[in-house]
């Protein structure tokens, strides 16, 4: 069974359609992957950390990364090991495969 990758767009429509403040936000992607789904929001927020534990998931989101969205940090971490070192706080966080 292959993963439909939401060609009806239904990802964005519920990120958008959230009672948020995508403006000026920091956002902490949990569970990023190639970074697909950050494509869709970058352009609307201040910062986000994309943390993504899988390697070959990280290195694509960083080789895909389109270069006006330089203000995304993609860190090789899962969410234990990210939680321990983080001092920063977020204005939203998206677990990715929850939407």
């Amino acid at each position: 069974m292959s993963i439909l990758l939401d060609p009806e767009g239904n990802e964005s429509h519920a990120l958008f359609n959230l009672p948020v403040a995508w403006t000026d936000a920091s956002v902490l992607e949990i569970g990023s992957g190639d970074g697909r789904l950050i494509w869709r929001y970058a352009d609307k927020v201040a910062g986000v950390v994309a943390i993504e534990p899988d390697t070959e998931k990280h290195k694509l989101a960083i080789t895909n990364r389109p270069r006006e969205f330089a203000h995304v940090d993609f860190l090789n971490l899962g969410l234990d090991e990210f939680s321990r070192r983080n001092k920063e706080r977020f204005d939203l966080a998206i677990l990715s495969w929850s939407l």
